[in-house]
């Protein structure tokens, strides 16, 4: 491993002087394509989905419950939307249909990462009715994981001896929650939504505005614990985190236009852009006190997407964020990051980091930085289009 650790480092090292290529974006989503058909032919069934790479090299597919089931789907329905091509709508609901069960699941909070990404994109592309309900059940099942009394979606149901913990991830789910409040009239998905992004506002952040990762909650509220379960340590920046917490304040700020909220996406785009560890190529080391070690292409791909659209409510530090983001998105396509057709069990990126303390996911694909890889990439031609992502 360590043989492989240093001569994957000379490699990113070495794509760090060389000079910049313009994106084709078509060419890159077109190649993403093209390995998701061979990801779906290396499949016998659906009944696992697509997530990573296990340590003999074996494609690491998991169960319809696991957190990450919706980005499959969620690839083929982004690329059948760029490409309009029937094959992808076909792969995109062979492969949602088998997550229709999770809309029951009360015992996570990604709901929104499993059925926003998944049913959300299919319903948004065919306005299928059935995708609708899927929804709307799945929404009310993560809106059981809220307590009014503690002001937050719970997690986990257990952190060591916490009992309410809540992660900075959390911050993504809410987008389904706004949705939610929109197809139904119902004010509450919304509160609780606000409520969450208020509270995580308050108890996540540092002075400096990277976030903790997991903050433990006592039953009135208060703040028991700041930890960490991902990141290197309880103290330090893991990049993935302030990844979710960019995107999920900038959604914030989309769905309730309260300046608070551009705020906070602003300051935390500004700590993760301006800091020191920052490599050349502007894809972070898996933990911002990791420098030198391995490197996260998925809290890449994550921020680079979070970041057009932030600067379409960022006037004054438009172009900074939209220059890291094709930056970004310029190195994720080089041969430093993208896999060749074929390699790298069918998925698009190589180099993410999933779990490092826990001796896991350790410089590997990981699907959803494929997601939000091609998601940066549709949002970068319609913002250089000067369209909004947005109405």
């Amino acid at each position: 491993m360590k043989k492989y650790v240093i001569t994957a480092a000379a490699t990113l090292l070495m794509a760090a002087f060389t000079a910049p290529t313009a994106l084709n974006v078509r060419k890159e989503v077109t190649d993403a394509g093209r390995q998701l058909v061979l990801a779906d032919q290396a499949r016998k069934g659906t009944d696992r989905i697509p997530h990573s790479t296990k340590p003999d090299g074996s494609a690491n597919d998991r169960e319809t419950s696991w957190w990450t089931s919706g980005f499959f789907p969620g690839n083929l329905w982004y690329v059948y939307e760029y490409t309009k091509d029937p094959k992808y709508r076909k792969l995109a609901e062979k492969w949602t249909a088998p997550l229709e069960k999770e809309q029951y699941n009360t015992r996570t909070h990604d709901l929104g990462f499993m059925l926003y990404c998944s049913y959300g994109n299919g319903y948004r592309l065919t306005k299928n009715p059935k995708y609708r309900d899927i929804m709307i059940q799945g929404a009310n099942s993560l809106a059981s994981r809220f307590d009014p009394k503690v002001g937050v979606i719970k997690s986990w149901d257990k952190f060591g001896t916490y009992n309410y913990p809540v992660i900075i991830d959390n911050m993504m789910n809410l987008e389904f929650l706004f949705w939610a409040s929109k197809a139904t009239g119902d004010p509450s998905f919304r509160k609780i939504a606000v409520t969450h992004a208020d509270n995580t506002m308050k108890n996540h952040f540092r002075a400096d505005n990277s976030s903790f990762h997991v903050v433990c909650y006592n039953p009135d509220g208060s703040v028991a614990a700041q930890k960490t379960h991902q990141g290197a340590a309880d103290e330090s920046a893991w990049a993935r985190g302030q990844a979710w917490g960019l995107y999920g304040y900038t959604v914030m700020y989309r769905e309730t236009k309260d300046k608070r909220y551009l705020t906070q996406a602003q300051k935390i785009a500004d700590y993760f852009l301006s800091h020191s560890n920052l490599p050349e190529d502007k894809i972070p080391y898996w933990d911002f006190n990791r420098p030198n070690e391995e490197r996260d292409a998925s809290a890449g791909a994550i921020t680079a997407s979070a970041l057009l659209e932030l600067s379409q409510y960022s006037k004054a530090k438009q172009k900074t964020y939209v220059q890291a983001a094709e930056k970004m998105l310029q190195s994720l396509s080089s041969a430093s990051y993208k896999a060749k057709l074929g390699d790298n069990n069918q998925f698009v990126l190589q180099h993410s980091v999933g779990h490092k303390p826990g001796k896991s996911e350790i410089d590997v694909p990981l699907v959803y930085a494929d997601y939000y890889f091609i998601e940066g990439l549709m949002r970068y031609e319609k913002v250089k289009a000067g369209k909004r992502l947005f109405i």
